[in-house]
């Protein structure tokens, strides 16, 4: 998969789902539910128990059109392993020489993470930046870092809510990682618009 075509895909979905979830069964269990509300690319975490095997169940479970990724890579093993497994495009939670490598090498998407404004300006200099952790800045930094670098690619993740992802869109987000606030009842009522409503965009 292509770089423009990864990007076209999220930024089209304007929601990533993160899965970083306690037990195989559960990531599996969100991940298909997740699938069936017409969401097609998704970040699987590292962190998540027998992630390879979940990640290769899904591979073979999903539509045609679904990518899975793998997130919270911090090593070359993991990297090189996720390659293994099947993985879609590749997440790290900060700068990583290394993760990026594999990337590379594989002809993979990378989202590298990046939190400082030197970290973040280093990031969209190679590609997309994962701003992490959101929350802690909130919209206003990502509005203030693209004043400076406004052509960088950037999707904010860690502590954001479905009701802020409109805010974050605003601020310039290409898409918007969300967590466990996807799985809590009532959910699928916020997602809804935000996949088919038009006006929800900035």
């Amino acid at each position: 998969m292509s770089f423009d075509l990864f990007l076209e895909r999220i930024h089209r979905q304007r929601v990533l789902p993160v899965l970083r979830l306690g037990s195989a069964d559960e990531a599996l269990a969100a991940a298909q539910s997740l699938l069936r509300q017409r969401l097609r690319v998704i970040e699987l975490t590292a962190t998540t128990p027998d992630w390879m095997n979940v990640l290769r169940k899904l591979q073979t479970a999903v539509p045609d059109d679904a990518l899975v990724g793998l997130g919270s890579v911090v090593d070359e093993a993991t990297a090189r392993a996720a390659v293994d497994a099947g993985a879609s495009f590749l997440v790290s939670p900060w700068p990583s020489p290394t993760v990026r490598a594999v990337a590379r090498d594989a002809g993979m998407p990378f989202l590298e993470g990046a939190f400082s404004p030197g970290e973040f300006a280093a990031a969209a200099e190679r590609g997309p930046v994962k701003l992490f952790p959101a929350h802690v800045g909130g919209p206003q930094m990502l509005r203030s870092l693209l004043a400076l670098l406004p052509d960088a690619v950037v999707v904010p993740t860690g502590g954001i809510s479905l009701h802020d992802v409109t805010a974050w869109l605003s601020a310039g987000a290409h898409a918007v990682g969300v967590g466990s606030d996807l799985l809590r009842p009532g959910a699928a009522e916020v997602l809804r618009p935000l996949l088919e409503d038009p006006e929800v965009l900035p």
